[in-house]
């Protein structure tokens, strides 16, 4: 008679996603990952296959998680440009944990997108949803004349992408917050620039 599952697999790929993002896919072990998610070896190549595939899992996860934070900053918010701003800020207003850690889609894109097809398609896949909602939000501060009305959208959601990661980057990198908030700052006039 087979045994049920004693686990939350939602948990355990919480938990895994925590390993993964503090050291990178290449230094993670499968006891790592054993003892973080509290389940056993057979329980971990029945359910996710083996440590690539709970990779995957971890980091659709992380990017589920990233977007629908990335939605409510951005309709919380009464101002468009307000939100981008918000947004921005929270990469060097975090902790200094976070701060360190870094994203763990920069980090995958870093370590493994270059040799990964499956990470890479994810990477793409996340991004295009996190650029079409700062596409959005581009065009509303444009109709509220709080951005540029002459900006491509379209370009400009790709440089809040390049921006957002660039950010997360150097703050993994250990820039000061108050250098990253200065890159906020410079970001969001070039935008304003009439």
């Amino acid at each position: 008679m087979a045994r049920t599952k004693e686990f939350d697999r939602d948990e355990a790929v919480r938990r895994a996603m925590q390993v993964f993002w503090e050291q990178g896919y290449e230094a993670t072990s499968t006891d790592d990952l054993l003892r973080a998610m509290g389940i056993g070896r057979q329980s971990m190549y029945d359910t996710f296959g083996d440590k690539h595939g709970l990779y995957l899992e971890a980091l659709r996860a992380y990017q589920a998680e990233y977007s629908a934070n990335l939605m409510e900053c951005l309709r919380s918010h009464p101002s468009p440009l307000g939100a981008i701003r918000e947004f921005l800020l929270s990469i060097p207003n975090g902790t200094q944990k976070a701060r360190a850690r870094g994203c763990l889609s920069v980090n995958a894109t870093t370590e493994l997108a270059h040799a990964d097809a499956e990470v890479a398609t994810l990477l793409k896949t996340g991004g295009a949803v996190g650029h079409g909602a700062l596409e959005r939000v581009v065009k509303e501060a444009q109709r509220k004349g709080e951005l540029n009305p002459k900006l491509d959208a379209r370009v400009a959601a790709g440089f809040l992408l390049s921006t957002i990661g660039g950010l997360r980057l150097s703050a993994k990198a250990g820039t000061p917050p108050e250098a990253l908030r200065d890159v906020v700052d410079f970001a969001l006039a070039g935008l304003k620039a009439q």
